[in-house]
């Protein structure tokens, strides 16, 4: 069975990528790129201030993530898989959610200058759950600044990867109900999720475990 050359994870905060993410990593014996949101030193005060510190926040994530993105090009090319939990395109999505219209024009303008080159990845996973799922695994995650986010933010953002992922044909895309189903934990899960993998070489497909089951 073949397997994509570079995955990408991705969906909302407290959705489960990372985890899916290092798994897949695991599984394929790959490089895995994650995106340092623990390393952004403006997170913290985004949750107390939004307005205050959004363009200091999001500058550095695309900083960071073009960084990234670079290292990747340059990096072991010869690896079979490679697997991130991030997907460049997003950061433009927070950006829009974040930013007022004088702050996007500028952010815009650096985004264009530093992304001009970023690899397509052969397949996105995006995994969804409603705000009140990812509300709860944001609280028992335990991360301080998360448990400054607001439901109200946070039904935002999920509203926009709705809206940005029903744009999406960049790559194939596989849309996964993340809602009752723990990657980390259920193997079988994960089992049915890897054999689907390898049959996804175009268009937009979708991944429900307790219906596979039937």
């Amino acid at each position: 069975m073949s397997q994509p050359a570079f995955i990408v994870v991705e969906g909302p905060i407290g959705v489960g990528k990372t985890t899916l993410a290092k798994k897949l990593a695991a599984s394929y014996n790959s490089e895995l790129l994650l995106e340092g949101a623990d390393e952004n030193p403006f997170m913290g005060k985004f949750y107390e201030n939004p307005r205050a510190a959004a363009l200091p926040t999001q500058l550095f994530f695309l900083l960071q993530r073009a960084r990234q993105m670079q290292e990747f090009r340059q990096g072991d090319m010869f690896s079979p898989v490679h697997v991130s939990d991030f997907l460049m395109e997003k950061d433009r999505l927070f950006a829009e959610l974040t930013l007022d219209d004088d702050e996007l024009k500028l952010y815009e303008q650096v985004y264009e200058q530093l992304t001009f080159d970023v690899p397509v990845p052969d397949l996105v996973i995006y995994l969804q759950a409603p705000v009140e799922i990812l509300q709860d695994r944001i609280e028992r995650r335990g991360i301080s600044h998360e448990r400054l986010i607001e439901s109200s933010y946070l039904q935002r953002l999920s509203d926009a990867y709705v809206d940005f992922f029903y744009h999406y044909n960049q790559a194939p895309l596989l849309i996964v109900n993340a809602s009752e189903i723990n990657f980390a934990d259920n193997e079988d899960d994960y089992q049915l999720l890897l054999e689907r993998l390898g049959s996804i070489t175009s268009g937009r497909h979708y991944f429900n475990p307790s219906r596979e089951l039937l």
